[in-house]
């Protein structure tokens, strides 16, 4: 009876000593315990996925191969690893998996098929493989694959051909709301064809604006689910290969899908670029509020500075929503910082009458207010999260350098449609919730002075930017034209504002980083 190890861990790009030392520690603790024979790793866990353009550097390649070398070495006898790791070979690079016992890799698989679509761009890396990899343990004969390679039918069948029993498929498959789903039914597909259970392994980790939320399971010759890892989080699952009975698999609501995913990659961003705590400007609003929530839930309340920056037209309304949403998070450390002394010093300097509002003198308190908190986070090394949603980032409703700024966008990717209903997840004060949007930038003012009813808008955004629709295509499914022709205008003149937002976590489909690029020139 071969037992396997599927290793859901955490994996940093470019840190391969620690990479090693993890993958090292686990092989030992399923040795020691005699728990596994078989411990498998996540696709490229020596090096982390997606190392990008450090596969160009001949420095960073050595030492992957060496920290490979040295894993051979210490891993105990009579116990099998596979590693996913990049290859260099005879000058072209490949996306391997070594398979390793006894001292020596016994097999090595180059990924067959490279993904070159919506975040993946492999094909700017590596070389594809053309063989399929069979190798047997304790008389059983594993076909070794890796992602991609699985959600096409040639691989699959040419290990089967080779003699394999059983499909491992080791992954880094990104994260949006309702992957998790989609990578069951491909694998059920390949089931279907070739009547071999499969074992799927993927990473739990974030990195930049991706998230790998885990989720790793193991599927019988039926096609049904037999063992599952967790959701968004480290898990080392044990696979007993005689046991195929049928479990219930471990599925979330798309909303808390979406806000683990904010938790995930806000924790790793801060923490992987060696932050330990985080501030943010705390207005009363529920952008912010539900900012600070994934902050505390990622981080601890004690490693979060909320900022309140009041101006004139701040009503006692924000000042008093916020300060109860605080204390309903039991937060007592917060600053409270007025802006109405450095406002009119800049309307002084530039000549403005402080009784006449324009885009101008907006602008120059949202900047102010990113000043303070910038000011802030070099005072007492913190990262600024930004607290703006993807249908502001959208339509440009915002102030470069102002509350455009900070080190990480938590709610970039988030409509702000979708933001209600996570706000409701996380039971935010519902005077927040229900409260008419707006900036208070000027007298009176409300989001929907400039902008569509946001369960409007997101519905227009949606059709133009995820789906590529043409403005006659959207007002054809019954919007107004003005109203379409206006949404769309906004979203082609603040290209330029997009390209200088920081990075957030992906969690659809069509997010505003790798899959959608635009050029900000553009006739």
């Amino acid at each position: 009876m071969v037992t396997c190890l599927l290793a859901q861990l955490n994996f940093t790009v470019g840190r391969i000593d620690e990479n090693t030392q993890k993958i090292l520690a686990c092989i030992k603790k399923a040795h020691q315990k005699n728990k596994a024979q078989l411990v498998i790793f996540p696709e490229l866990s020596l090096s982390g996925y997606p190392p990008e353009d450090l596969l160009l550097r001949q420095d960073f390649l050595i030492s992957v191969q060496n920290a490979l070398l040295y894993i051979v070495e210490e891993i105990p006898d009579n116990i099998i690893a596979i590693i996913g790791y990049p290859e260099l070979a005879h000058k072209k690079l490949y996306n391997s998996a070594a398979v390793i016992l006894n001292k020596k890799i016994i097999a090595n698989h180059r990924k067959q098929i490279l993904p070159n679509y919506g975040v993946f761009d492999e094909k700017r890396y590596f070389q594809e493989g053309s063989d399929a990899t069979v190798f047997e343990y304790e008389n059983t004969k594993f076909g070794l694959t890796i992602c991609e390679d699985l959600w096409h039918p040639a691989p699959a069948a040419m290990a089967k051909k080779a003699g394999a029993e059983i499909l491992l498929s080791i992954n880094a498959s990104p994260f949006h709301v309702d992957k998790f789903p989609r990578r069951v039914e491909k694998m059920q597909e390949r089931i279907e064809e070739i009547h071999l259970p499969i074992l799927y392994l993927n990473h739990c980790t974030g990195q930049d604006d991706l998230m790998f939320e885990g989720g790793s399971f193991a599927l019988n010759k039926k096609g049904e689910i037999c063992a599952q890892a967790k959701l968004f989080k480290e898990d080392l699952l044990y696979i007993d290969l005689d046991n195929t009975k049928k479990i219930n698999s471990t599925l979330l609501s798309s909303t808390e899908q979406c806000y683990q995913a904010l938790v995930l990659g806000t924790r790793d961003y801060v923490l992987k670029n060696n932050f330990k705590k985080v501030l943010l400007g705390f207005s009363g609003g529920i952008d912010s509020a539900l900012t600070l929530a994934v902050a505390i839930d990622e981080l601890g309340k004690d490693n979060v500075l909320p900022v309140i920056l009041p101006s004139q037209h701040t009503s006692k309304l924000s000042l008093d929503l916020a300060k109860q949403q605080l204390k309903d998070f039991k937060i007592t450390h917060f600053k409270t910082i007025a802006i109405n002394k450095l406002y009119k010093n800049y309307l002084d300097v530039l000549g403005l009458d402080i009784k006449k509002s324009n885009l101008t003198t907006q602008n120059i308190q949202a900047r102010i207010r990113g000043n303070i908190l910038m000011a802030l986070a070099n005072q007492h090394n913190l990262m600024l999260l930004n607290t703006s949603n993807k249908s502001e980032v959208a339509a440009g409703y915002g102030t470069l350098y102002g509350d455009l700024c900070g080190g990480y966008a938590v709610l970039k990717d988030i409509w702000k449609t979708e933001v209600y209903k996570l706000a409701k997840y996380k039971n935010l004060l519902p005077e927040i919730i229900n409260r008419q949007p707006t900036a208070e930038l000027a007298p009176g003012q409300f989001d929907t002075d400039n902008l569509p009813p946001y369960e409007i808008l997101d519905e227009i955004l949606k059709y133009y930017i995820e789906q590529d629709l043409s403005a006659i295509d959207i007002i054809k499914r019954g919007f107004d034209k003005k109203i379409v022709c206006h949404v769309i205008k906004l979203v082609k003149l603040n290209e330029y504002k997009r390209k200088q937002v920081a990075l957030g976590p992906r969690v659809t489909r069509r997010a505003f980083t790798r899959e959608r690029r635009y050029p900000i020139t553009s006739g």
